[in-house]
């Protein structure tokens, strides 16, 4: 006879649980932080379709737009990522919540200042910033005195730590500018971010994990991750961030066609021949927006080169952050979602949603600047950025205020 087991109490969801660990709290805080952009984007880019309007920004929206997602919103997701792997590749002991907790509270702190700024809350600007360097600091800190304790060398926890630093300078740029500065500043900050900043960590990741994934996995599958690779890519991309900062335009197919060989040779070496289950397919799904944003900006620049017209406006960057970054956030995150609170392996319902939405949110994008009616393609991308996210980020949210499912800490 079959007997039904007793069923057992599920223990209340707590914010205490957050600070188990260091990803807890920088995951959680990166979900509320881009649900709570994103919404304000949206809501901003339907008020220009609309005719309706909303309280005015301290600075133009679209660099703000810019300003939080590359240095609160996916820098919170960053530093919860490698506030985790620092200790693990060094052989050093796991952080303590006090190493972390300060970073977590900066960046939410200042993204909450910032956007209450947005609504009126003229001091909310002052100390938006201010937080949100508070943050940073001591995150830069935390991870540079691993790094001094490092016995070997570890070049992919260098390369992090390299871009971090340049996204530092580019934080401060952006406040400089807040302070007075020249409007340049606030373009370079812009760049920075993404070239200098966030491209790097993902490919370092990238180069050091996916392959490593794919081997545990994948059955006769060889890991390909050269070292000169990694410096190449590096090479290319400051080659790239030197020319927009000089608005040399016409000669960024100069680092972006060798940008665009080596991302592409990268996604067929890294490529399993063999079947993959799906949370290791969706990784390298990710990976195909990167020679597809590079092939964007070489059409873009040689075009530029041929006649001076700028073609394709903003879609080469908007087919890495939402396609690329996009992409690999939700594969990443689930990834070290499902393991490290004793769950299995796999795409959830949520996830494999998150992530397919966002491929028609990236392709709505890069349509928006080649469309007869580009801010109503704006409209529907936030938008869809945001329904795309929210299961995902509902169900991700619920699993940090939880224990492990196997009961284990962490």
């Amino acid at each position: 006879m079959h007997i039904e087991p007793l069923p057992t109490r599920r223990a209340p969801l707590s914010p205490l649980h957050l600070l188990q660990a260091p990803h807890r709290l920088m995951f959680f805080i990166g979900a509320g932080n881009l649900l709570l952009a994103m919404g304000w984007w949206a809501l901003w880019l339907a008020s220009l379709r609309g005719g309706w309007t909303m309280p005015e920004t301290p600075v133009y929206a679209g660099w703000l737009h810019a300003f939080l997602m590359q240095y609160l919103v996916l820098p919170s997701f960053v530093f919860g990522f490698l506030l985790t792997v620092f200790p693990r590749w060094m052989g050093l002991p796991d952080l303590s919540r006090w190493r972390y907790a300060p970073v977590g509270a900066g960046l939410m702190g200042g993204q909450l200042a910032l956007l209450l700024a947005t609504a009126g809350w003229e001091v909310g600007y002052t100390v938006g910033l201010i937080l949100s360097v508070a943050g940073w600091s001591a995150g830069l800190s935390t991870l540079g005195r691993l790094l001094l304790r490092e016995r070997g060398v570890t070049w992919h926890a260098r390369s992090c730590f390299a871009a971090l630093c340049l996204g530092y300078v580019g934080l401060l740029c952006f406040v400089a500018f807040a302070l007075g500065g020249n409007a340049w500043l606030a373009f370079a900050s812009i760049k920075l971010g993404g070239i200098g900043l966030l491209l790097p960590i993902y490919l370092t990741v990238a180069h050091r994990m996916f392959p490593f994934f794919a081997g545990n996995v994948v059955p006769g599958y060889r890991p390909w991750r050269p070292l000169w690779w990694l410096a190449a890519a590096w090479a290319g991309l400051l080659l790239h961030l030197a020319l927009e900062l000089a608005h040399a335009y016409a000669w960024l197919w100069l680092a972006d066609l060798p940008l665009l060989a080596l991302t592409a040779c990268a996604l067929w070496r890294w490529w399993p021949r063999g079947r993959m289950p799906g949370l290791l397919a969706v990784l390298f799904i990710g990976c195909a927006w990167l020679p597809i944003t590079f092939a964007l900006y070489v059409t873009q620049s040689l075009v530029y080169l041929a006649s001076d017209a700028f073609v394709l406006g903003r879609a080469p960057m908007h087919a890495m952050f939402i396609g690329f970054f996009g992409s690999v956030l939700v594969a990443m995150v689930t990834r070290v979602t499902q393991g490290h609170s004793g769950r299995p392996l796999v795409m959830t319902r949520p996830a494999w949603f998150a992530f397919f939405a966002l491929q028609a949110v990236a392709v709505m994008r890069v349509v928006a600047e080649i469309a007869p009616d580009a801010w109503g393609w704006q409209v529907a991308a936030a938008f869809g950025w945001l329904l795309a996210l929210l299961p995902w980020v509902a169900r991700i949210g619920w699993i940090y205020l939880s224990p492990r499912a196997d009961g284990r800490p962490g």
